[in-house]
């Protein structure tokens, strides 16, 4: 699975990792990603976030957190990163929190992941989420559009230019 290799890297300018996601290109709005940096300037996660609304809020993000990120540590209840930051850009400051999850099996392509559904006090937000085999957490959080099996197959390595600092 040519996706999920560890990606060898001389500076920490960007991820080491490969980040799974949906390409710019594919996407008729505007995308804007992040890094998550560590104190050594090593990179802590990534995420994606596609704006389908024309600046009016995104409609997605899509976050790929390496073993160890600080971001995967939850406390009880406490929403996932990427769900918080969509909460962020959509200016909701209601509290929400995790209230179960389910897994289930879907095929992306010839792969079997086991997907996690992530059940939250705000039902207008669906999130996923499923570890690649390089223990790479992939989280999607989603604003009123459910989170269907389409979307797997849309998933694919981007690029590391993308996340080249100048």
């Amino acid at each position: 699975m040519s996706f999920l290799r560890r990606r060898p890297s001389a500076t920490p300018a960007g991820p080491e990792f490969d980040v799974l996601a949906m390409d710019p290109g594919d996407w008729p709005g505007n995308l804007g990603a992040g890094l998550l940096p560590a104190p050594d300037g090593s990179c802590q996660g990534v995420f994606l976030r596609y704006d389908l609304f024309g600046g009016r809020g995104p409609a997605m993000i899509i976050g790929n957190l390496p073993e160890g990120s600080p971001a995967r540590e939850l406390e009880e209840g406490q929403v996932p990163f990427e769900v918080a930051q969509l909460l962020l850009a959509l200016e909701n400051d209601e509290p929400v929190t995790v209230t179960g999850s389910e897994d289930m099996p879907v095929m992306q392509g010839d792969n079997l992941l086991i997907v996690r559904r992530i059940k939250l006090s705000e039902t207008r937000i669906s999130c996923v989420q499923f570890d690649r085999s390089d223990h790479v957490l992939v989280t999607i959080a989603s604003w009123d559009r459910p989170i269907t099996d389409d979307l797997y197959a849309l998933l694919k390595p981007l690029p590391a230019e993308l996340f080249q600092q100048g």
